[in-house]
């Protein structure tokens, strides 16, 4: 088998799994209660905070855990918030734990401004500026697009959030781990999270919060994250998390050149074949996340295909009932539908090797040349 479909999870780190069982079966004490059993898992998440801070450019008291990406998101934008009869301003192609907290705010009366963006998925930067104003609560702006891969030039909005007396958030699920981030350098207010990305284990994240930033609790109860997330902490895995985000922090520059190796094997490999295809998304992006789209082909029955040779990939579209739907992010991007119906996401990690993507190359070729493709036939 061939996982190849990283930017949805990715596989626990064993050394982040190493680090997380003690606190499973041996030092399994409540972090919050005061006898002596439960020091050890104090330590813990204090240290834990620390290599995550360390990680971002944050101070150990800006980090606060959640149970991933998620609710980061929801906690930053609604607890972030100050006048709900003010605006938020987000991005068109926001993943849907943003967008839909948006919904649910514009249906209790804010205003959401949406960002449009190009055809490399990258916001246009002049018009996010005109967006904002005095009224804006919030700009909120993904780091790197979990569909295409895209970085966003968050650094041109931030200064115009600010300016206009806005927090600026970031859902940078897609990146952290990934591409080097310093919250201070970069002016970020919140940040979002989520461990299974980085090879961390799944349900559990974090979202950074800038020292002096007021913000509102999303889950209440008793007083952990210093009264502002209740919730007893999960230990093993917020160890797990710092474990395997430190790793990743290590090994970026090398995963950098590997993945762009790898990602240029295998457009060889497509154009060699001479099969007609485009490449989505900007050049600046995450490594290893590779959005293409396949002329008059149905990225469903791609990923079917796939699967039976034993190859794991993602589809840029959701399948209803009817018919392969183009996602929202290609229509955004304006992707033309000859192409865009068939799209699918090779997101390679870092246990993937060059075989592995000569086999997904040399597979997905023999797929295509045998058509049938595109009749929704698997």
């Amino acid at each position: 088998m061939i996982y190849a479909d990283n930017a949805a999870t990715t596989k626990l780190d064993i050394d982040a799994f190493e680090a997380m069982k003690p606190f499973l079966l041996e030092e399994y004490g409540n972090a919050s209660q005061p006898y002596s059993f439960a020091s050890s898992a104090k330590r813990a998440l204090k240290k834990a905070r620390e290599t995550i801070a360390n990680c971002i450019g944050a101070f150990p008291d800006e980090i606060y855990f959640t149970s991933g990406g998620t609710e980061s998101d929801n906690w930053a934008l609604r607890g972030g918030i100050r006048n709900k009869s003010g605006n938020i301003v987000v991005s068109c192609v926001e993943h849907k734990a943003v967008l839909n907290v948006c919904k649910v705010l514009s249906e209790e009366g804010t205003e959401i401004r949406y960002i449009p963006v190009d055809e490399y998925g990258v916001i246009e930067v002049d018009c996010a500026k005109s967006l904002i104003d005095k009224q804006t609560s919030i700009v909120s702006v993904m780091l790197a697009n979990n569909e295409v891969g895209s970085i966003q030039p968050i650094e041109e909005l931030i200064e115009a959030a600010h300016t206009n007396g806005a927090l600026f958030h970031t859902d940078a699920v897609q990146a952290v781990g990934h591409i080097p981030i310093d919250v201070k350098k970069m002016g970020i207010d919140l940040l979002s999270a989520s461990a299974h990305k980085f090879n961390g284990p799944k349900g559990i994240g974090f979202l950074y919060v800038k020292r002096g930033l007021k913000i509102q609790p999303y889950i209440v109860g008793g007083g952990q994250e210093n009264n502002l997330r209740a919730g007893t902490e999960n230990v093993a895995s917020i160890v797990a998390m710092a474990k395997a985000l430190e790793i990743n922090i290590l090994r970026l520059q090398n995963f950098r050149v590997k993945m762009s190796e790898f990602e240029k094997k295998l457009l060889e490999i497509l154009e060699e074949a001479k099969i007609d295809f485009k490449v989505n998304g900007s050049n600046n992006k995450v490594p290893g996340n590779i959005s293409i789209s396949i002329k008059d082909l149905e990225g469903e029955v791609l990923l079917h295909r796939l699967d039976l040779q034993g190859i794991c990939v993602s589809t840029g579209a959701a399948c209803d009932s009817k018919r392969t739907q183009i996602s929202y992010v290609l229509k955004e991007m304006k992707v033309a539908e000859e192409y865009a119906f068939g799209t699918i996401r090779i997101s390679l990690g870092y246990e993937n090797t060059a075989e592995d993507v000569r086999t997904i190359g040399e597979v997905l070729v023999g797929i295509i040349n045998q058509g049938d493709v595109c009749d929704g036939k698997y």
